[in-house]
């Protein structure tokens, strides 16, 4: 195996073992599927492929260009973490006190092509799938990167198949949701749901309490007297 082809590989583990445990798109189809109980079979098919690639695209420009969107606009890692868990937990709360959303009827018109994609795009893309804790470890795996050619080339192969890897798992997960979900049976799915849903909310939690220490921990301490 030559340099490069190790290189290759191991950054492609590198990113996929590192994200996928935090995209977590195994716990998020039941999340999926609550909201988009209002959907006909084929229409959840749908926003499922459009959300693995909005996550694939969100991935790829996390890893790639992240750290200089962020230095443009002058923002840390921290803030972002912060807004982000604020938003993640909106969700989880919102998530838990509709209860799922399980009996929501199929509306008799379908909604439109703008509905649908705005719907995949937020919240399910940003920030259920692909959360600010997701993008801020794609930003540092992206930052690590060495800057000369040769490297960019084998390292952004590497990204664009790792992140192709999780995005193609997030579409089989959501896109099979009801199937699994449907053998939990009305009661199984609705627990399964629920606890999803707090889970998303601790997450967020977690996310913003990350970005809030980091920042504290910049404050100057005053001098003891």
């Amino acid at each position: 195996m030559t340099a490069d082809l190790r290189q290759l590989f191991e950054g492609i583990l590198l990113l996929f073992a590192a994200l996928l445990p935090i995209v977590n798109p195994f716990g998020g189809a039941p999340v999926f599927l609550a909201m988009t109980a209002d959907c006909t079979y084929e229409l959840r098919a749908t926003i499922a492929r459009r959300v693995g690639w909005n996550a694939f695209i969100l991935l790829l420009a996390s890893v790639s260009i992240g750290t200089y969107v962020l230095d443009l606009f002058g923002i840390s890692v921290p803030v972002v973490q912060v807004a982000g868990g604020i938003i993640v937990c909106a969700a989880g709360w919102e998530l838990l006190r509709s209860g799922g959303a399980a009996t929501t009827p199929i509306p008799s018109l379908p909604p439109s092509a703008a509905e649908i994609a705005s719907r995949a795009f937020y919240p399910l893309t940003l920030p259920i799938t692909v959360g600010p804790g997701t993008i801020s470890v794609a930003i540092t795996i992206g930052a690590n990167h060495p800057r000369n050619v040769h490297s960019l080339l084998v390292n952004g192969t590497a990204d664009v198949i790792g992140a192709a890897l999780i995005a193609l798992t997030v579409f089989a997960c959501y896109r099979y949701a009801d199937v699994v979900l449907r053998r939990l049976g009305e009661t199984g799915t609705s627990v399964l749901v629920r606890l999803s849903a707090f889970i998303l909310f601790c997450i967020g939690v977690q996310i913003f309490w990350n970005g809030a220490s980091t920042l504290l921990g910049t404050l100057p301490v005053p001098p003891v007297k």
